[in-house]
């Protein structure tokens, strides 16, 4: 009994020791509590949330949406009937959709990114974490243990990757749809009707492709800051969407003048003036600039509130 004793006391002061017999070495924790061999890099890796989030129904038939609609648009372009040919009076951006595979992608981004792309944007990042505490797994994820900025950072990261994606994958399937149904020709101007050369114009279009990825980071940031304050992914979405068609509505009131310019939508389709014979990128830096501080400010207060929440109740 006083061997026994003894032999307890010796465990309860090694517990504090260095590198005593039973000391801390010996259960396999560290001198900080934490378990040896755990490293909190190394939790919910990249990679296996973006799998869980690929096997997702909603991720399927979003993309499969976006990629469908432009073959969509082709069929209804191809057995609608034309009021006349494409002359010098016909300068909407929609008139001139059928002109080449350019002038049918614009117009593809021109109806989708209002409203479409909104939607997709607002699914992945509104979904991604209000899904977790909807099904009562998040708490189980932050019992892994995975720290919550960590958690956080990688949903974030994988939400607005498929969000590219998703931005992307519907001009890009525009452009090789209008290029197979109506050919690769120069591109007409809507509003003037200038001819520019196809070649000049495509890597604009690649810096349209990157502004409305940008504009849509608003949306994108909303969408998380809800996502991480509700179990319902339905109220992030809808939240987020309703941003756009609350701001959408705003910027119609003339009364409100230059205040208009800080409203989130009122540079998105600021695009278009990189289209223009004489490009001008004015008003997209602004919008740049406008997308991206509300971003940083919604992002920083989704954190900030994700470290307090309470993920048991």
């Amino acid at each position: 009994m006083k061997d026994a004793g003894g032999a307890g006391t010796a465990l309860t002061t090694g517990g504090t020791g260095d590198g005593a017999a039973g000391g801390t070495g010996a259960r396999g924790v560290n001198d900080d509590g934490s378990a040896r061999g755990y490293a909190p890099g190394r939790t919910l890796p990249l990679a296996v949330e973006i799998v869980r989030q690929f096997r997702r129904r909603r991720t399927m038939v979003m993309f499969g949406l976006l990629l469908a609609l432009p073959w969509i648009l082709v069929i209804a372009f191809k057995i609608g009937v034309r009021s006349g040919g494409p002359g010098a009076s016909s300068l909407r951006i929609s008139d001139l959709a059928t002109e080449g595979g350019l002038n049918f992608a614009a117009f593809a981004l021109s109806v989708s990114a209002s409203f479409l792309l909104v939607v997709a944007v607002a699914l992945f990042c509104g979904d991604t974490v209000a899904s977790e505490a909807g099904w009562s797994s998040l708490r189980y994820l932050l019992a892994a243990p995975i720290p919550r900025d960590r958690l956080l950072r990688q949903k974030l990261v994988v939400a607005l990757g498929y969000s590219a994606a998703a931005v992307v994958c519907l001009p890009v399937m525009a452009l090789l749809a209008g290029t197979l149904a109506f050919g690769w020709n120069d591109v007409r101007v809507p509003g003037t009707g200038e001819t520019i050369a196809a070649l000049d114009v495509l890597p604009r279009f690649a810096v349209v492709i990157g502004y409305v990825l940008v504009s849509q980071l608003v949306v994108a940031a909303l969408a998380f800051l809800l996502s991480v304050g509700t179990d319902s992914p339905l109220g992030a979405v809808g939240g987020a969407v309703g941003l756009v068609i609350v701001s959408t509505i705003l910027q119609a009131v003339d009364a409100l003048g230059s205040l208009r310019e800080f409203l989130p939508t009122f540079w998105n389709t600021a695009w278009l003036d990189a289209l223009a014979p004489e490009p001008d990128f004015g008003g997209m830096v602004k919008g740049v600039a406008v997308s991206v501080t509300y971003a940083a400010v919604l992002t920083a207060f989704a954190f900030r509130r994700f470290r307090r929440r309470d993920v048991v109740s």
